[in-house]
């Protein structure tokens, strides 16, 4: 074909890793010229322009040529977008090179920032039930047939997979991560792209390369198809880790996963957690204590290391029983964007979940809970009676029944059956199907699970 040829380019619908709001788009191929046709000096220009108008936005610039017909260039892509990219074969006779030979394109490209999903099945997405959750132009995907695409459901579909690795054994549905790209794109003002690699029940093990680590390593693979450089992992994991001897490690393994990824990276990412939602059908996950475990070590990371956030869901509701529905889905991804834009972007983007602070004897029989984070006050949705379940406190002699709660603001007063002993902990929400959890009245989103935190006296 006459003109200029693009070997090697960014994809339809790709998203580059912006840094310092500009992204180094590099480009390469060839350029033909008919057979007996004479051109002085053929040179290839490219640019990029506004694909919503036309409008140029870095002017034609003048690649490299090289040996054989071949050349390469480099453009400095404006974060922001979406754009078209545009090659032309210029001669020395030519002055205008908006009439120059014909050069492929490339269409639908950004520049802004990066998000792996990593995790297990409603990291895949399992949502069944329908939910107008529609695309949206600056929100894309690389598929797990590691072309990009425009971002929909569902994100971890198998078809021309190729990393067989990580293909589910069945149609997966809704995800968080739609709602969360396009809270972000609009927040920012540039686009999101996101990289699959989750795969439903996958355990820890697979994606620490201290264990088994073959999904780590594929996530490893996809993260350095594109340049190797992302903003952020979106991890939702955890029930296959709530069996017996699992969970007491997890917490240890965690942190070889995140260390290595910042060995292999050459960076620390940060790391966008969900604590785990409920399962309503006893089965191979464990029991309460596993749960309550896991959700505990989730909490603890994000108060620990300035580089991972965490957020609630147990008010979330299901698609069976275990998997977040559809709107279930599109809330996680709301407050997993916020935790994002005050975490990793330091804007102002209302309140984090509340999280216990301290836990304190303030009467012989009553603990005060005092949470961090609150932005209105905390009370109760439903009976009472029902609320107090979710908290279970225990001393040297035993459980010490709940027998009544009293809220004030940022603080809930727990009333026991019987004065506290020695070694007294408290967990709330701990269980593997908790009872409803107190909701800060300001941003509505319920207190961060917590599992055997000591009383202090």
């Amino acid at each position: 074909m006459f003109g200029v040829i693009l070997e090697r380019a960014p994809q339809d619908w790709q998203i580059l890793q912006q840094e310092n709001s500009f992204a180094m788009l590099e480009a390469e191929g060839r350029f033909e010229i008919p057979e007996g046709v004479a051109l002085p000096e053929p040179t290839v220009y490219l640019r990029l322009v506004r694909e919503d108008s036309g409008a140029d936005v870095t002017g034609w610039q003048k690649a490299e040529t090289l040996p054989g017909n071949r050349w390469k260039g480099t453009i400095r892509m404006p974060a922001g977008g979406l754009y078209r990219l545009e090659t032309c074969l210029n001669t020395a006779k030519q002055v205008e090179l908006e009439w120059s030979a014909r050069g492929d394109m490339r269409h639908h490209l950004g520049a802004g920032d990066l998000f792996v999903i990593a995790g297990q099945s409603n990291s895949a997405g399992y949502g069944k039930d329908p939910l107008y959750d529609p695309p949206e132009m600056g929100v894309h995907l690389l598929r797990n047939s590691l072309r990009w695409d425009l971002a929909t459901h569902p994100m971890n579909d198998s078809t021309d997979s190729v990393h067989i690795v990580n293909t589910e054994g069945a149609n997966s549905g809704s995800c968080p991560y739609l709602s969360f790209g396009k809270m972000l794109r609009r927040e920012l003002g540039y686009p999101i792209g996101l990289l699959q690699t989750s795969l439903g029940g996958s355990p820890l093990s697979r994606w620490n390369p201290a264990e088994n680590g073959d999904l780590y390593a594929s996530m490893l693979e996809v993260i350095r198809s594109q340049g190797g450089k992302i903003r952020g992992v979106l991890w939702y994991q955890g029930c296959s880790d709530t069996g017996e001897h699992l969970y007491e490690s997890y917490e240890e393994r965690f942190g070889q996963m995140m260390d290595s990824l910042e060995a292999n990276l050459g960076y620390r990412t940060h790391w966008l957690t969900v604590q785990l939602n409920r399962q309503l059908f006893n089965g191979s996950n464990g029991a309460d204590e596993g749960w309550g475990t896991i959700r505990e070590v989730q909490r603890q990371l994000a108060r620990k290391c300035e580089y991972v956030s965490v957020v609630p869901t147990t008010d979330c509701g299901l698609s069976d029983g275990i998997h977040n529905n559809s709107s279930g889905n599109l809330v996680i991804g709301e407050r997993l964007a916020a935790a994002a834009l005050r975490d990793i972007y330091g804007r102002v983007c209302g309140s984090p979940a509340p999280d216990l602070e301290t836990a304190e004897l303030t009467q012989p029989d009553t603990i005060t809970l005092t949470f961090s984070g609150v932005f209105g006050w905390l009370c109760q949705y439903g009976s009472l009676n029902t609320v107090q379940h979710a908290f279970t406190a225990e001393d040297a002699a035993g459980e010490i029944p709940v027998i009544g709660l009293d809220f004030a603001k940022d603080k809930i007063m727990v009333r026991l059956s019987r004065p506290v002993g020695e070694n007294c902990r408290i967990s709330g929400g701990w269980q593997m199907d908790p009872p409803l959890l107190p909701v800060d009245y300001g941003n509505h989103q319920p207190i961060l699970s917590f599992y055997q935190v000591p009383v202090e006296r």
